[in-house]
C-alpha cells in the first residue's frame, strides 16, 4: 500500500473513531431531552436512512458512479443478505447501546461505550479468524496478548468506573485555616 493510500485510509479510520466516540454520549443527550431512549434511537434510525441510504443512491444512480466498485456491480440476492445482516446487526447493535444506557442510569454513557468498543473488536477478531477469514495457522502470541489486554481494559473500566460520591446528610466538617486551632 502507498504511503497516500495508507494516509487515506488513516483519515477514514479516525472519521470513524471520532464519529463511533462521540454517538453514545451524543444519543444518550438526545434520549434525555427527548424523555425517551426509543425515541432517540428513531432518530437514529433516520439519520441511517440519510447518511447510508441517500447518500450511496445518489452516488449509485444518481450520479451513475460508484467509486467504491471493484469488477462489476450487482445487487444479486446473496450479497443483498449479507449487507442486510451487516445493516441489522449495526442497528441491533446500537439498540443495545441505547438499552445499555438506559439501565445504567446516570453516568452510564461513561462506561458502556468503552465496554462495547473493547468488546466489539475482540469479537470481530475472533469471528474474522475463524469464519469470515479463516487462518491456516494459529496467530502469533503477541495477537492474543493484544486480545487480553483489550479484555483486561474492559474490566478495568467497569471496576474503576466513575461514580458520584453519596448525598451528604449532616453538616459539613470544615477544617480550620492552617495554623489555627480548632474551634471546642
Amino acid at each position: 500500500m502507498s504511503s497516500k493510500a495508507f494516509l487515506l485510509v488513516l483519515v477514514f479510520v479516525l472519521g470513524a473513531a471520532l464519529s463511533w466516540g462521540v454517538y453514545v454520549p451524543t444519543v444518550h443527550v438526545a434520549a434525555q431531552n427527548l424523555k425517551s431512549n426509543l425515541r432517540a434511537f428513531l432518530f437514529v434510525g433516520v439519520a441511517y436512512f440519510l447518511v447510508a441510504v441517500l447518500v450511496p443512491a445518489l452516488f449509485i444512480f444518481v450520479l451513475k458512479h460508484d467509486p467504491t466498485a471493484k469488477g462489476i456491480p450487482n445487487f444479486e440476492l446473496k450479497p443483498v443478505l449479507w449487507g442486510l445482516a451487516a445493516g441489522t446487526a449495526g442497528a441491533i447493535g446500537a439498540l443495545c447501546v441505547i438499552f445499555a444506557v438506559t439501565n445504567a442510569g446516570k453516568g452510564g454513557a461513561l462506561y458502556v461505550a468503552p465496554l462495547v468498543f473493547a468488546g466489539a473488536p475482540i469479537i470481530n477478531t475472533i469471528v474474522t479468524i475463524l469464519y469470515f477469514h479463516p487462518v491456516k495457522t494459529a496467530p502469533d502470541w503477541r495477537f492474543f496478548t493484544g486480545l487480553l489486554m483489550a479484555a483486561a481494559g474492559a474490566a478495568l473500566v467497569m471496576i474503576y468506573k466513575p461514580v458520584d460520591a453519596p448525598a451528604a446528610t449532616g453538616h459539613a466538617v470544615v477544617a480550620p485555616p492552617v495554623g489555627q486551632a480548632p474551634p471546642t
